[in-house]
């Protein structure tokens, strides 16, 4: 599962290529932005808010896959050849997006080295991630997969101090993240609070102890 955090300096200068050639949108919370199967024709940056990537399979199994903060892209596999949406994208919280053409997208890389260049190291270090997402869906029982979840969300290991709090989530979305039950997610987050990994003092507020779940053998 992906997070991403807020604007960093090579994101703001994306922005600077792409604010002309896009159109502003707002959603409101829980509404959609597109959905699985619609025509991939354009690509999204996040001005404010978050967006929540979701996938379904045709058996209607749910998950989480990416949830997207400020100055992240998404919807870029239409660059790829993608016709259809492979995934939902939804507002995690009211959201502000810029909404670019595929065709402006292809333009600007194609006509603009700097941003090709930048714009190739945000695609690379999306793919490192879903690399290390990978990983921990193979090889780390469901409750290291959340406190990682849980330590991203909190933006822990970024530049500047973590936030701490983090955004309202519902234990079913972390769920669906984790890829476990909701009761499980209940189980693990109980625990984590007994431990001093984590309280609720108006929001879910992280500790840095929660690393060495993570870091246990």
């Amino acid at each position: 599962m992906e997070t991403e955090g807020s604007h960093s300096l090579s994101s703001r200068k994306l922005l600077d290529f792409v604010a002309p050639e896009g159109v502003r949108l707002e959603y409101k919370r829980r509404s959609t932005v597109f959905s699985q199967g619609d025509p991939a024709d354009s690509v999204f940056y996040i001005l404010k808010g978050r967006i929540k990537v979701t996938v379904v399979s045709k058996e209607g199994k749910r998950a989480i896959v990416a949830l997207l903060d400020s100055g992240s892209f998404f919807g870029e596999g239409c660059l790829a050849g993608q016709p259809r949406r492979m995934a939902s994208a939804s507002a995690g919280s009211d959201c502000l997006l810029l909404k670019v053409e595929k065709k402006a997208i292809v333009r600007l890389l194609q006509e603009q080295p700097e941003f090709s260049a930048l714009f190739v190291s945000f695609l690379l270090a999306r793919n490192i991630r879903y690399e290390e997402d990978l990983v921990d869906q193979l090889f780390n029982s469901g409750e290291k997969r959340l406190a990682r979840i849980l330590l991203l969300l909190s933006r822990f290991g970024k530049e500047g101090k973590p936030e701490r709090i983090v955004p309202r989530i519902s234990q079913e979305d972390l769920a669906h993240m984790v890829g476990t039950t909701r009761a499980r997610v209940s189980h693990f987050m109980n625990k984590f609070r007994a431990l001093g990994f984590i309280d609720y003092n108006g929001g879910l507020e992280i500790h840095s102890s929660l690393l060495s779940v993570v870091l246990h053998d």
